[in-house]
């Protein structure tokens, strides 16, 4: 009775994190702009969580902060695991030549720093969130291609596959029905990768001031302003943080739990497929 709950709690918290986040500016509260007090005003009955360095409500400034983050968050991961899969799969599938060079590329852009990425993208475009997003996925891009080729490689010298191909499968008939099946627990994983890395980085870039600017909130953001005045008010800059550390942690034990290790998958279709 308890086991189950235990498993399935991760999953409930990563969820409820991410669903707080992005209903949360729609809760009847101040508005997050707002000064309602003095700054770095202790945590009262009616201002759980004090005011922050404007004497705004930090609860309203906490909620209203998630949002852009794990929306960007979930759009870099949606898009790097789709085009991921796509260019991964098919690299995978092709001769070794092109394999390798793609994959050299990849490499390359792996070895950019995430952090040189973001900064070159947003310049082009400061004040942007949507800035922000391209940077995120751009970074995560070459991962998801690297991860999903090399899973696609491995399967492309079964015989199954290659007998698929021998009789006439076209490619995306082979990657549908032989190569995904397959592919799919380390899919997911990665996508879960992505995703936490992606948090990471979407909220360094607030940490910056990267994005839209003051007095727009991101979790990232509230812990720089705050962090000077934590010792009158701990909570304007330790709510954010601990916010970021449960989703992170919340999406790493999801993760583990989605995708138990069960050694290698294998799937092959019949006939009728």
């Amino acid at each position: 009775m308890i086991r189950p709950i235990l498993r399935s709690l991760p999953i409930a918290v990563l969820g409820l994190v991410v669903v707080v986040a992005l209903l949360g500016p729609w809760l009847p509260l101040p508005s997050p702009t707002q000064q309602v007090g003095i700054p770095f005003e202790s945590a009262g009955a009616d201002r759980p969580f004090g005011t922050d360095l404007l004497g705004r409500d930090a609860l309203t400034r906490t909620l209203h902060g998630g949002r852009i983050l794990v929306l960007q968050a979930l759009v870099a991961t949606a898009l790097g695991s789709v085009v991921g899969l796509a260019v991964g799969t098919l690299a995978g599938l092709a001769d070794r030549g092109p394999l390798v060079g793609l994959m050299r590329m990849v490499d390359t852009l792996a070895a950019v720093p995430p952090l040189l990425v973001m900064l070159l993208v947003a310049a082009g475009r400061p004040g942007s969130d949507w800035a922000v997003m391209v940077a995120v996925t751009a970074v995560s891009l070459p991962f998801s291609i690297r991860v999903i080729g090399g899973a696609t490689a491995r399967l492309a010298h079964l015989s199954y596959v290659r007998t698929a191909l021998a009789r006439g499968d076209g490619r995306l008939r082979v990657i549908r029905y032989d190569i995904l099946p397959n592919i799919a627990r380390e899919a997911l994983a990665e996508a879960g990768i992505r995703f936490i890395a992606a948090t990471q980085l979407a909220a360094t870039a607030g940490f910056l001031g990267l994005g839209s600017p003051a007095p727009a909130a991101n979790w990232g953001r509230l812990v720089r302003e705050n962090l000077p005045g934590a010792t009158f008010s701990p909570w304007p800059a330790l709510a954010p943080a601990v916010l970021l550390v449960i989703l992170a942690l919340g999406a790493t034990l999801a993760v583990d739990r989605l995708t138990p290790f069960r050694g290698p998958a294998r799937h092959e279709r019949s006939e009728a497929q």
